[in-house]
This record gives structure tokens, C-alpha cells and sequence, in this order.
């Protein structure tokens, strides 16, 4: 089994300007492409992110998917793999089965990349991302670029750890992953 990272997008890896399609309009946020390769070094990485733009009419399916090709090609020239992109273009309206929270994409990647969900992490900006980890049973962490400042009163289920930037969840991953490897030799030792 595989873990893996889950990350939201717009807001957690660039800045969020509203519902963009613009390779002009992309800003990385400050630490995340660090952040991507540390977090590439033990856990498959997937973003899932909700672009209702397409359901609004603001920009087409096509032009989305130009765009993810874009993003992932200029992570690639930064050494990183993106094992896949979901995004949802519907909007919340539409009621589909997609958008987030629900755990769709989550599931459909545990199943097509064989990931064990109880040793992954789920990574936004927003309320719907830490109820969609939960939902799953990984762990979830808020950050607080992007939307995450205005929303934070808006959660009802708490977090495993609330950080500033990517940058800094990806370094608590890392140390979570550490501390519970220790904690792991020693049981071993002892039992």
C-alpha cells in the first residue's frame, strides 16, 4: 500500500484569485514548491480541487484542462510528481457526487493507486477539505493561506494540526513521520 498527500489547490499550493484559468493569473504561494519535493519523498502526491468556474460558465473544461497540463508540466521542470489531478467543475448547485467534501477522488486514488487512507494526509484551505479527510480517516491539516484565515471559525471538525503554509505542513508531516517510526523501533523492541 501507498500513502499519499492530498492537496487542495488553489489557496494551498497558488495563491487563489477566484475562479481562474489563467496561466498569467498563476502565483505559487512562497514555500510551496519546496514543500511538494519534501513531501514527494515519502508520500504519492494528488491534488483535488473544486473548480466551479466550468459550471459558471467562466471558463470551459477545455481551457481547465490546459491549465492543469500547464501546472503539472512546470512541477515536472521543478522536479516534481503530481500523480494526478482531480478537479470537480460543477458547481454546488448541481449536486454532484464530485465536489468536495465528498470523498470521490479520494476514493477513486485509493483504488486506482493502491493507497492505504489511514497513513495519508489531506492538505487546504478550507472546511470541506479537513471534512473530506476525516471522512476517509486521514489525517487533515489546515492551512491558513488562501481562504484559510476567513474560514477557520467555519470548521466543525477539527483538525489534526492547523499551520501557516504548506511549508509548514510538510515539515510536521515529515516529523510526524519520524517521531512515529521511533515510536514504532521501540515497540518492536519491546513487544
Amino acid at each position: 500500500m501507498n500513502k499519499a498527500v492530498f492537496l487542495d489547490r488553489d489557496g494551498t499550493i497558488n495563491e487563489d484569485v477566484g475562479d481562474f484559468c489563467s496561466i498569467e493569473q498563476l502565483v505559487f504561494i512562497p514555500g510551496a514548491i519546496e514543500a511538494l519535493k519534501i513531501l514527494q519523498e515519502t508520500f504519492q502526491l494528488f491534488i483535488i480541487t473544486n473548480q466551479s468556474g466550468v459550471g459558471k460558465n467562466i471558463f470551459t473544461e477545455e481551457e481547465l484542462i490546459r491549465f492543469n497540463r500547464y501546472f503539472d508540466i512546470f512541477l515536472k521542470n521543478e522536479g516534481i510528481t503530481i500523480k494526478k489531478i482531480y478537479y470537480c467543475p460543477h458547481t454546488k448547485e448541481q449536486h454532484c457526487l464530485c465536489r468536495k467534501p465528498s470523498p470521490y477522488f479520494i476514493r477513486q486514488a485509493e483504488k486506482d493507486y493502491k493507497i492505504d487512507l489511514n497513513s495519508s494526509y489531506v492538505i487546504g484551505d478550507h472546511p470541506h477539505d479537513i471534512e473530506m479527510a476525516k471522512t476517509v480517516g486521514a489525517e487533515a491539516i489546515y492551512i491558513l493561506t488562501g481562504h484559510g484565515r476567513k474560514h477557520r471559525k467555519e470548521l466543525s471538525i477539527e483538525p489534526n494540526f492547523v499551520c501557516s503554509n504548506l511549508y509548514e505542513a510538510a515539515i510536521w508531516i515529515m516529523e510526524s513521520q519520524s517521531s512515529n517510526k521511533k515510536r514504532g523501533l521501540k515497540e518492536g523492541k519491546n513487544g
